[in-house]
C-alpha cells in the first residue's frame, strides 16, 4: 500500500486532506486502543471496535481522496491454500502523536506519505514539512483478518438526516461526564434527553431535554415510535470528524435494544459508527459502570477466525428482540454456527 496526502496552497482540497485524515484518527480513537488499517483497490478503510464489542467504527477514504494511491498488498495463503486479504492492526496511541495538533499539521505539513514495509512489518508515516524537514514514523503492525460489522441499516424503520453542526449544538448541552443519552422518536418530534436509571437521585441530578421538529431535519422518516439509549463518547468523535468535512449525519434506528447507526456519505469519504443500545428490560443490575458495557455478553469463536455477536439483553436468548446485536469479525458465511437470524442483520458476502 502506498498513499500520499498532499497539502498545497494552490489546491484547497489537498490542503485540508491531512487534517481530515487526522480527524478520522481522532474519531476512531474514541472507540478503542487499537484500529485496523484495511487497504483495498478502491481505497483505504480505518476500522475499530471497542473491548466490549458494543461500538464499531469504520471510515473509508476513496482512492481519489489521496493525491496518489496504490494498493499492492502481498497476498498470503490461507489454510485452504487460497489467497486471503489481510488487514493491519495498529496501536492507536502510536498514531495519535503524528496528528495530535491538527492546526500545526495544516500549517506546516506539505505532504504526508503513508506506505507499508512488509519486510519489517511496519506502516511508515513520512511527513514532509516546510524548510525541508522530513519526519519519519515507523509503526509496527500485526497482520490479521479484516474487521467488519454487518448491520443492514436500510431495514431500520426510522431514518433521519441532520447537519453535523446542528447535532453538535444539541449535544453540547449534555455534560461531558454523562455517559449515555436517550433519544425518543415520534412522527411529530425527536427528543434528546438525559438518561436516568432507577438508582439516580432525581433531587440532585440535572435533567436536560431538547425537542426538535421534523422540519429541522434534511430527511425525516419515522415508521415506529421508539426510545433508545446509547453511549455519547463515540458519537462526539464522529461529529467532530463530520464537521471537518461539513457533511450531514444520517441516523438509522429501530426499537430499543437494537443498534443505532450514525453515518456520513460524501463523494470521497464514508463513515459509519454502529452503537449498541440499552435493552428495555425491567430487571437491571445496579452498577457504577455504563449499563451498555455491562450487557455485552456473547462471543463466539469459529475455527481460526473470530465472529462476535454483541447482545444487550438476556444471556439465555441473544437473538431476542430485547437485545442489541452487532456482528463483527472476518469475512466468512454466517448461519452455520447456531446464530439465529434477525431482520436487521445480514450475512457476509
Amino acid at each position: 500500500m502506498h498513499c500520499i496526502l498532499k497539502c498545497e496552497n494552490t489546491n484547497a482540497s489537498f490542503k485540508i486532506s491531512s487534517t481530515v485524515f487526522g480527524r478520522a484518527i481522532h474519531a476512531i480513537a474514541r472507540i478503542s486502543d487499537e484500529f485496523w488499517f484495511d487497504p483495498t483497490e478502491k481505497g483505504l478503510s480505518l476500522r475499530s471496535v471497542n473491548s466490549s464489542q458494543s461500538a464499531y467504527a469504520c471510515v473509508f477514504f476513496s482512492s481519489i481522496f489521496f493525491h496518489h494511491y496504490s494498493c499492492r498488498n502481498t497476498p498470503e495463503l490461507g489454510l485452504n491454500k487460497n489467497h486471503t486479504h489481510l488487514a493491519y492492526k495498529l496501536v492507536i496511541k502510536a498514531v495519535l502523536p503524528i496528528f495530535r495538533c491538527l492546526n500545526t499539521v495544516e500549517r506546516n505539513i506539505e505532504k504526508c506519505n503513508i506506505y507499508t514495509n512488509f519486510n519489517d512489518c511496519h506502516v511508515v508515516f513520512q511527513l514532509f514539512c516546510k524548510h525541508g524537514v522530513v519526519k519519519t514514523h515507523n509503526l509496527a503492525f500485526q497482520e490479521c483478518e479484516p474487521l467488519q460489522a454487518v448491520f443492514a441499516k436500510h431495514l431500520c424503520p426510522n431514518a433521519m438526516k441532520i447537519q453535523s453542526r446542528q447535532l453538535s449544538d444539541i449535544l453540547i448541552h449534555f455534560p461531558t461526564c454523562q455517559n449515555e443519552v436517550t433519544v425518543a422518536v415520534t412522527p411529530v418530534k425527536v427528543c434528546f434527553k438525559t438518561y436516568t436509571d432507577e438508582e439516580m437521585d432525581f433531587a440532585k441530578a440535572m435533567h436536560t431535554e431538547i425537542h426538535i421538529n421534523p422540519e429541522e431535519f434534511e430527511y425525516f422518516q419515522v415508521g415506529v415510535d421508539t426510545e433508545v439509549t446509547f453511549c455519547l463518547k463515540e458519537l462526539r468523535g464522529l461529529l467532530t470528524f463530520a464537521e471537518a468535512i461539513t457533511a450531514p449525519v444520517s441516523i438509522h434506528l429501530d426499537v430499543s435494544g437494537k443498534p443505532v447507526v450514525f453515518s456520513i456519505e460524501d463523494m470521497l469519504i464514508e463513515a459509519s459508527f454502529v452503537l449498541a443500545t440499552l435493552a428495555d428490560t425491567e430487571g437491571r443490575t445496579p452498577s457504577h459502570e455504563s449499563p451498555l458495557l455491562l450487557q455485552c455478553q456473547k462471543r463466539i469463536r469459529v475455527g481460526v477466525e473470530e465472529e462476535f455477536l454483541l447482545c444487550c439483553g438476556p444471556e439465555e436468548n441473544p437473538s431476542s428482540k430485547a437485545g442489541s446485536c452487532i456482528v463483527v469479525g472476518g469475512e466468512f458465511p454466517l448461519g452455520t454456527n447456531g446464530v439465529s437470524s434477525s431482520p436487521a442483520i445480514t450475512s457476509y458476502s
